[in-house]
């Protein structure tokens, strides 16, 4: 009977380690919520960037206003009529 307890006291310890340490254990499901946190998270912020291209684009679809600033700003485009001036402004160690 002696030997019985021991090997069952034993059997407990192994099956409450492998719970704490083991494949699928505590120390697991911890280490997955942090990199679920961190996905989820991640996700968020493409979320957001998708929500600002989607608006972007159907702006772009509907109004010439943003097709018109668009190619001010990057093409540096101006109407007929219009005089462009550009202010150059001298660097710091230059003065």
């Amino acid at each position: 009977m002696k030997w019985l307890n021991i090997l069952l006291a034993s059997l407990i310890i192994w099956a409450l380690f492998q719970q704490q340490f083991g494949d699928g254990g505590r120390k697991e499901l911890q280490e997955k919520q942090l990199l679920l946190a961190s996905q989820q998270a991640e996700i968020e912020v493409l979320k957001q960037r998708n929500e600002k291209l989607s608006a972007e684009v159907s702006s772009l679809k509907t109004g010439l206003d943003a097709i018109e600033e668009r190619a001010r700003a990057e093409l540096g485009m101006i109407k007929e009529g219009e005089t462009f001036i550009q202010v150059i402004n001298q660097p710091e160690n230059q003065k």
